[in-house]
């Protein structure tokens, strides 16, 4: 290497003048890709392009070489090799450099955008902290950071218009903004200011936080609605994949989260004792999830089967990992139905307390729920059972791809 940083061009690769099946480096990547094909099972023709690629990064590497993310991308493309297998045997050999722009960063540029230059700073400070933690603050979840910094995008650009800095915000100017707003969106802004202000008073920014002694509010929740038939119909009707069936079953009848069904392993399902276990909690296995459960497991077996992934619902691209699918993937073919796996578990919830009568109790038991959600439910429950006849809601047989489960006998 005669200059650092200069990039390599790997597209001017010429296989019988270049390739060096000698280099060090190449073996050593070969002995770790075998490992690697065999503890994920990768298909042979996965082996084969991973194989390919590696001789061309390799063959002329050197000591002390760094090898970009962002060179391999356009020359693995072009040889239809998968960048990300390729990827992990460069981790594992300690000479990737992963120089990729994480996406963070352009939402927040964005979300920043048309703030005065004081506000923005420090804004963008704070939602920095919140991502990455801080002395005596531990990071928060990555929906919360989106969350909070778009709550208060909208008063942060009025402010912005007037003022150059946090510290010019008063108390009324919070209190004229929060007036426009009404529900969760109101509580939601508060609360995001609040955050705000508080980190900016604890960081010595604004002299006296302007969001102290405005109160959030106890946040009213309206009594949930059970699903009619025929947004359950349409949901049956619209999956089409094994997993898809398998995921609305365990959210119908189980009352499964998405989180929890992606999270679910193959070591979860008792299919001698009829149990299944969800997020700890360990239940009764019904006909429906079982026969939805052997229909996935034989097309797994099938189509992957030589995948060491542990999880229960895999796809193409985990098959050949081991961590679980996307919460995209466990959604999309859902896309637009009012019947979505979250509305499903929430009327299984629903359901159970007005077949079972609205006891707390007896909801946390068969769920796991915490107190606050089974009381949540059981109030729902109660304010619908206490409806006329005529417009009580009406629970009878549901369809689930193509197996038939009575309402008061699921789960």
């Amino acid at each position: 290497m005669l200059f650092d940083g200069v990039p390599r061009d790997y597209r001017r690769f010429a296989h019988d003048v270049h390739a060096n099946p000698e280099s060090p480096w190449l073996a050593w990547a070969r002995y770790l890709a075998h490992g690697l094909a065999e503890a994920r099972g990768w298909s042979r023709r996965v082996r084969l392009d991973v194989d390919r690629a590696l001789v061309v990064l390799l063959s002329l590497h050197t000591e002390g070489e760094a090898i970009r993310y962002s060179e391999i991308i356009t020359p693995l493309r072009a040889l239809d090799s998968s960048i990300e297998r390729t990827a992990e045997v460069l981790e594992a050999m300690g000479v990737l450099a992963d120089d990729r722009r994480p996406s963070y960063e352009d939402w927040l540029e964005k979300r920043l955008d048309g703030f005065a230059a004081g506000i923005r700073r420090e804004t963008e400070r704070w939602n920095r902290t919140l991502r990455d933690g801080g002395p005596r603050t531990r990071p928060r979840d990555q929906a919360t950071v989106w969350a909070y910094l778009n709550a208060v995008r909208p008063a942060l650009l009025d402010w912005s218009t007037r003022y150059d800095h946090l510290r010019e915000v008063t108390r009324d100017d919070v209190l004229t903004h929060v007036k426009t707003l009404h529900g969760h969106e109101r509580r939601q802004t508060l609360v995001a200011l609040r955050s705000l202000f508080g980190w900016a008073k604890k960081n010595g920014i604004v002299f006296r936080n302007p969001t102290s002694r405005i109160k959030v509010g106890q946040y009213e929740y309206a009594v949930l609605q059970p699903l009619l038939p025929q947004q359950v119909d349409r949901s049956v009707e619209a999956v089409h994949s094994p997993a898809a069936r398998l995921a609305l079953a365990l959210a119908a009848a189980h009352a499964a989260r998405a989180g929890a069904i992606r999270a679910l392993h193959l070591d979860d399902v008792d299919l001698g004792n009829r149990r299944l276990t969800i997020a700890g909690h360990t239940r009764p296995m019904d006909d429906l999830t079982h026969q939805m459960l052997l229909s996935w497991l034989e097309h797994r077996r099938r189509r992957w089967p030589n995948t060491a992934n542990p999880h229960l619902l895999i796809n193409q691209m985990t098959a050949l990992e081991t961590g679980p699918v996307s919460g995209w993937w466990i959604k999309h073919e859902l896309h637009g139905q009012d019947a979505t796996l979250e509305r499903l578990r929430v009327d299984r919830h629903l359901e159970e307390a007005l077949v079972h009568g609205p006891d707390p109790l007896h909801l946390a038991e068969v769920f796991g729920l915490d107190e606050k959600t089974a009381i949540r439910y059981a109030n729902s429950a109660r304010a619908l059972l206490e409806q006329p006849l005529e417009t009580a809601p009406v629970r009878g047989v549901r369809v689930v791809g193509g197996a038939t489960c009575r309402d008061d006998e699921r789960g």
